[in-house]
């Protein structure tokens, strides 16, 4: 039997399979609010067999968006707009799941086919915050300094989006820590220099992500799940490291966190990543091992045998797919095929179902 098509538990939630949609920004709301091309992007996934269908990066302030075109949870219309995407994410068998999310210093930049660069101010530029005053790049705008009432108000914007979130209909949040994102902007040594009780110790450093992921368990039901994206290395010498992830996965698992999707890098710019098939995997592996948590692995992750080796080996629970399901939205169907593995295909599409 394929291991990759084994309905996974967590909580009181069941996943058909484990294969999970990886959240990817589609740069195409307005105002925050979802449009129609979310309901066909993510609708899609669902009906090709998606175990999980978790939307984008969605901030829980305006000032947290990367772009003016990312989706938000910051007001109930938001919540209203998402609802029947949530829905039909259920409707078709898959769990639907947010991925909260506040850009820290690398907010207000364009969308990616426009230039992926800061945004001018006659084109609604707006001041980053990060916990330090340092710039992500050369031409990057120096964020403020946070002060504590800002950690506070961010700290409550993050629970109102997860009260936001359930009130939409998911049934998994995610908080978004990885990819030089606020949150992991306060974990890593290279983007946090503060002197407070929020920066310079290992600690310390964790204290903010921490109160979030506490915030969000608070309000999440205690029967469905709660994911954590991190990235377990920035890929530079002095940096966020293995090591120091796996002690703070301890501490979420702690709190109540179920699962870590284990991702990396993206705190600074060219930092050298060995890119290539299955790369990130092991920290996977490791996350699960050294904290004790279910584990999920994403990058580069394109085969069906290649997931599913994934899992046999006991290198994660399960395996995020993003650009492959870009590519090809029904590939857990065909997956499923080239594993022999016995998965129902749509009622709508079984006239197509190879024999």
């Amino acid at each position: 039997m394929s291991l990759l098509f084994t309905p996974f538990h967590l909580k009181d939630t069941v996943f058909r399979n484990r294969i999970f949609v990886s959240p990817m920004c589609q740069y195409s709301s307005r105002n925050g609010t979802p449009t129609d091309w979310h309901l066909v992007h993510l609708g899609s996934r669902a009906v090709g067999g998606a175990g999980l269908v978790m939307v984008e990066a969605t901030s829980v302030s305006p000032e947290g968006r990367i772009s003016p075109s990312d989706s938000g949870m910051w007001l109930p219309e938001h919540a209203q707009a998402f609802r029947p995407i949530a829905e039909f994410i259920k409707d078709q068998g898959a769990v639907p799941g947010v991925q909260l999310a506040h850009a820290g210093r690398k907010a207000s930049t364009g969308v990616p086919w426009r230039g992926d660069r800061p945004l001018t101010e006659d084109e609604g530029a707006w001041k980053p915050i990060a916990p330090s005053a340092i710039a992500f790049d050369n031409g990057y705008p120096v964020p403020w300094e946070m002060d504590e009432k800002k950690i506070g108000e961010v700290l409550a914007q993050f629970g109102s989006s997860a009260r936001l979130s359930l009130e939409a209909g998911f049934e998994v949040v995610e908080i978004h820590m990885a990819h030089g994102y606020l949150l992991h902007e306060f974990l890593s040594p290279l983007s946090n220099q503060r002197t407070d009780g929020f920066g310079g110790s290992f600690e310390n450093r964790v204290r903010f992500p921490l109160k979030v992921a506490e915030e969000v368990r608070r309000i999440w039901p205690e029967g469905r799940p709660v994911f954590v994206r991190i990235s377990c290395t920035d890929w530079v010498e002095g940096g966020w490291d293995l090591k120091q992830s796996i002690e703070f996965c301890r501490r979420l698992k702690g709190i109540g966190v179920d699962l870590i999707d284990c991702s990396s890098g993206a705190l600074v710019p060219h930092a050298k990543i060995p890119a290539g098939p299955g790369y990130q995997v092991p920290f996977a592996a490791a996350i699960r091992q050294g904290a004790g948590i279910a584990a999920g692995a994403v990058g580069f992750i394109t085969e069906p045998a290649q997931a599913e080796q994934i899992l046999a080996t006991g290198q994660a629970d399960v395996v995020f797919l993003a650009r492959e399901l870009l590519r090809q939205p029904y590939w857990p169907l065909h997956a499923a095929r080239a594993l022999r593995a016995d998965f129902p295909w749509p009622n709508q599409y079984v006239r197509a179902k190879p024999s």
